[in-house]
């Protein structure tokens, strides 16, 4: 049942079109781009609400929706933005207390939404879907929804069609002397095929920050600083004649030249955007959001520019949940980088980076969801992500790797990983129904990769990626051919992901009561008599190969599948192979040292200065955990990747021992590593802790 009395509007240049069908298996081709009209992409217009308010109600509300997304104002103030990407089948949709920003009598909302039209990892776009479905409630009674009588005009100010990212975002080169389209009667449209989820999308959190400092270059430029990367875009204000410009240079670094800002970043994003002024103070409020931290603007023609601002967004987080004291420098500069990490890379979905791709992926999800929820203590951004997953089983029961987008990818590691999400989000909030109700999906999920298995149960040939982890070139010479398709036969790295994933589900049965063959154990077997070298106690990365990549040996140990007799042995393999893996895999690899008794050692990984460490991201000027160890490790390295958070959830879990019920047990830091004070949420509020 739709959420909404309100029906779907759209502007009258969709009004004829059909649907397009983004949803396809990866290695299937994509067609609806071919369909797809280039006048189309790029497209901003503006849906206006007036009504008349008695302010007699208590509590004003305004629900919403948009394809892609939507900017709300209410009397020139802007109120909100959302919705947080979803399936078609499982849209989201947005409320907003918007009591305090009505008056007596005539109001005007305006909603600016943006469909962008483009076959990417952010929304479910480029398929026609264009539109706008919004109520306004006084307390339970709606006095407005949208339908044909509410005006539409097209924004024609976004002038360029540049696209910058992993065809991520069009860049905002915008013509403030452009007026809007003629104003006209929106159109009803009732075949977008949109349903929606049971609860409303949490809010993005919206606020603005000024640059802690300019800097007058000599060439006409001026150079901002904002002290810290951060997500969100530019608000400027600035004066000139008709036809001035200014040019507006974005960038996470800084560079040896005229303009200072290095806007053609590693990472793949040129931040080079024009904007034409009117006559007289012009105000620029850019929509799309941008990771940066420094600003050049180039004003030319007469230009003035008279201030700016960043609009900062990300998901809600209350910076003072978490909190970390403690004598050791490093420690604590890799916390607070970590904690920028999760904190600007967690916006309405999970992002893998906000910069290059803004995509939700879930083997990232692995990491990212549990430093932020240890960071904030809300289950809600976790629960979203399982759910966002599970509801990709439309297009594949073996699930997406990148959720609620229209670009198809499937990586085999990260779906076999969901199990671990579960068990999470079970840890914190003993939820035993949402668990029951994901159950069928994690066993569909398990069942389309049990197709690949061979006569010991073990799998091979799987038709996903076998990321095993990335770059390629931190995989620790793994010798296996990581082709697309995959290289035939069995390797370790999938089967013990596959393998712990099947325990996993079974601890989930477990947990609810449910009776079930033990399986796990004897896939635990197979996998030991296929992989692991007795001779010379260490995992190999297939059965053909005697080379023994750190990453064959870390998954082993992390679920559990070695041997009693000889898991020192395998401590010690990996202890000596320090951080030979990438970023994203330094999750499992701390884990895993941690469940064999090394904490010792997976302290001084967290604290290590070397060259594969957090601290050389902090050596190199990082205040958010990069893509990758270092700047140059990567050739297109993202300055703010939440996928490189694994410190803070280990920090917490293993070597501080605190349980998401709030319970503390025995510590394990190091006696060398100086005093410590952890203050952490848990699921029955917040806990200090106090080491040394």
């Amino acid at each position: 049942m739709s959420p909404f009395h309100g029906v779907w509007i759209t502007s009258p240049d969709f009004k004829d079109l059909h649907p397009l069908n983004v949803y396809h298996r990866e290695a299937e081709a994509e067609d609806s781009g071919a369909q797809h009209p280039d006048n189309l992409r790029n497209y901003h217009g503006r849906f206006i609400c007036r009504l008349n308010v008695d302010l007699k109600a208590d509590r004003y509300i305004l629900r919403f929706s948009a394809d892609d997304y939507c900017k709300v104002y209410i009397n020139g103030i802007f109120a909100c933005q959302g919705p947080a990407a979803g399936y078609i089948g499982a849209y989201n949709f947005c409320e907003a207390d918007i009591t305090a920003m009505l008056e007596e009598g005539e109001n005007e909302i305006v909603f600016h939404v943006y469909y962008q039209g483009l076959i990417n990892r952010v929304w479910i776009s480029g398929d026609l879907r264009m539109g706008l479905i919004a109520d306004v409630l006084a307390d339970d009674r709606v006095i407005a929804s949208s339908d044909g009588t509410w005006e539409f005009s097209r924004i024609n100010s976004y002038v360029g069609m540049r696209v910058t990212g992993a065809n991520t975002q069009f860049l905002e080169d915008f013509d403030s002397r452009i007026p809007d389209g003629e104003a006209v009667m929106a159109v009803e449209r009732g075949d977008l095929g949109i349903v929606f989820r049971d609860r409303p999308a949490q809010l993005a959190e919206v606020y603005t920050v000024r640059p802690l400092y300019c800097v007058d270059l000599g060439n006409g430029g001026l150079f901002y600083d904002f002290g810290h990367e951060l997500t969100g875009s530019l608000r400027i204000c600035a004066d000139g004649a008709a036809g001035s410009a200014v040019r507006i240079l974005c960038g996470e670094e800084t560079e040896k030249s005229e303009l200072r800002t290095r806007f053609r970043m590693r990472c793949g994003c040129e931040y080079d955007e024009i904007w034409t002024l009117k006559d007289g103070e012009n105000m620029l409020e850019q929509f799309d959001y941008k990771a940066f931290r420094y600003v050049t603007l180039v004003p030319s023609g007469g230009a003035d520019v008279i201030s700016v601002e960043a609009i900062v967004r990300h998901g809600r987080f209350p910076v003072s949940a978490c909190t970390l004291d403690c004598e050791d420098r490093v420690l604590k500069d890799v916390f607070e980088l970590c904690k920028n990490g999760v904190r600007f890379g967690t916006q309405e979905v999970y992002v893998d980076c906000p910069s290059r791709e803004k995509g939700q992926y879930s083997g990232d999800m692995t990491v990212t969801s549990a430093a932020q929820l240890w960071l904030t203590g809300d289950p809600y951004m976790l629960e979203k992500c399982i759910r966002d997953q599970a509801e990709s089983a439309v297009i594949n029961e073996g699930l997406m790797a990148v959720t609620c987008s229209s670009l198809m990818q499937e990586i085999a590691d990260y779906s076999l990983q969901f199990p671990l999400l579960l068990l999470r989000h079970y840890a914190f909030t003993g939820d035993r129904n949402f668990l029951a109700g994901m159950l069928p999906v994690v066993e569909n999920m398990i069942e389309y990769f049990a197709r690949f298995s061979r006569e010991d149960g073990l799998i091979e040939n799987v038709d996903k990626w076998n990321l095993v982890d990335w770059p390629e070139n931190l995989r620790d010479g793994y010798d296996f051919a990581l082709t697309k398709p995959v290289g035939p036969g069995a390797h370790n790295v999938l089967n013990a992901f596959y393998v712990g994933c099947v325990l996993k589900i079974e601890e989930i049965k477990d947990l609810l009561g449910i009776e079930h063959g033990r399986k796990g154990r004897e896939l635990s077997d197979a996998f030991n008599n296929a992989f692991f070298d007795y001779e010379n106690g260490v995992y190999r990365d297939s059965e053909e190969s005697r080379h023994s990549a750190l990453h064959s040996n870390i998954l082993p140990a992390f679920y559990g599948l070695v041997p009693e007799e000889y898991e020192n042995r395998v401590a010690d393999y990996i202890e000596s192979k320090g951080m030979s893996c990438g970023v994203y895999m330094s999750f499992f690899l701390l884990k895993a040292l941690c469940r064999l008794g090394r904490y010792g050692a997976a302290y001084r990984l967290i604290t290590s200065t070397g060259e594969n460490s957090w601290y050389n991201m902090v050596r190199q000027g990082g205040t958010t955990c990069f893509e990758a160890w270092g700047k140059d490790k990567k050739w297109n390295t993202s300055l703010c990747h939440p996928w490189a958070s694994a410190p803070i959830t280990v920090l917490i879990e293993d070597l501080l021992s605190v349980s998401p019920d709030g319970r503390t047990g025995i510590p394990h830091i190091p006696e060398n590593a100086g005093k410590i004070k952890m203050k952490t949420p848990t699921s029955r509020g917040s806990v200090v802790v106090e080491v040394n």
